[in-house]
């Protein structure tokens, strides 16, 4: 089994698994959004946007159909700038940042925002992100902060009001203590939320005693994985929202447009590529979609509102 699929199961394997409300003197994360905290509250969010125009064009069509309420974008990426462009006219949607450090396709690559001479670590012979890492313990954690600041001093700079930070291909969580507070220390400096979900603590210890009252921690995760077949895709989802607990969770998709030019990205294998985004896709647009969560009474909320919800001090 591939690293990316490994984590991606290990991620999804605890999407679903209700929070813990007990033994928590503060109010919910639900409750400091202003909801009661039984509430089923769902941010819909896209990934890898600046990966292509395919990927772009899609994003684009969910979130004004209304299917997506926040987004995160690839600054690395060559169609970074067109999705930027987009960004900087509609200031008022929920944009993040998808902190990029591999570059995992086979003919279709990118390299860092920051000086390639500075960042031995991360590159391969070519210059580009490593496809995977194949150990991480090499990783350098300070190249690793210097190529962040770089990549969101890109997005800034281009106009983006950015609402919050997370990690393409789970990188910055799975890797260690080290590159999770590097992580944290970043955000924490830029005043900008990191995902991380309390959902993750028991597979990954070294995060909760990293964390701090200003940090915003949500509840779920979940995301389809590999292992889901292509018939039983629109089932994953249905079952999902069916299944929603109580609480703030993501719903990590990766919607894209299945034609010649993310065909000929995504060629040498089925995951995260054509096909499957064009299935995301079809699946947020749908009246199911849509319907569903109205009958779950499923609230959808951005990463702008929890943001203010923990700049405001807890009673």
């Amino acid at each position: 089994m591939n690293r990316r699929l490994h984590a991606a199961l290990a991620f999804a394997g605890l999407a679903l698994a209700a929070p813990s409300l007990a033994a928590q003197p503060r109010p919910t994360l639900a409750e400091r959004l202003g909801h009661p905290a039984e509430a089923r509250l769902l941010i819909v969010h896209a990934d890898d946007l600046g990966f292509s125009h395919a990927v772009n064009a899609a994003t684009i069509r969910a979130l004004e159909a209304g299917a997506v309420s926040s987004a995160s974008l690839m600054a690395p990426c060559p169609w970074f700038p067109e999705i930027a462009d987009y960004a900087r006219a509609h200031p008022e949607r929920d944009w993040g940042l998808h902190l990029t450090l591999t570059s995992e396709r086979t003919f279709y690559r990118w390299g860092p925002v920051a000086s390639r001479e500075r960042l031995a670590s991360l590159l391969d012979p070519n210059g580009y992100f490593h496809q995977d890492w194949a150990e991480p313990a090499r990783i350098q954690p300070a190249e690793v902060e210097l190529e962040l600041n770089a990549q969101i001093e890109r997005a800034v700079g281009m106009g983006l009001r950015l609402t919050h930070l997370d990690s393409h291909q789970f990188r910055l969580y799975e890797n260690g203590k080290a590159l999770f507070e590097t992580l944290l220390r970043v955000a924490r400096e830029h005043k900008l939320p990191a995902l991380v979900s309390r959902s993750w603590f028991a597979g990954h210890p070294y995060m909760e005693p990293a964390l701090g009252a200003g940090d915003v921690v949500i509840d779920n995760l979940v995301t389809i994985t590999p292992d889901v077949t292509p018939d039983k895709w629109a089932e994953f989802y249905d079952d999902a929202l069916r299944k929603l607990p109580p609480g703030v969770t993501e719903l990590v998709i990766h919607p894209g447009l299945d034609g010649d030019e993310l065909g000929a990205m995504t060629r040498e294998r089925a995951t995260w590529g054509a096909a499957w985004r064009q299935r995301d896709l079809d699946y947020l647009t749908s009246p199911r979609f849509r319907q569903l969560l109205e009958q779950q009474q499923i609230t959808l909320v951005t990463w702008r509102e929890l943001s203010l919800a923990s700049r405001t001090p807890a009673p």
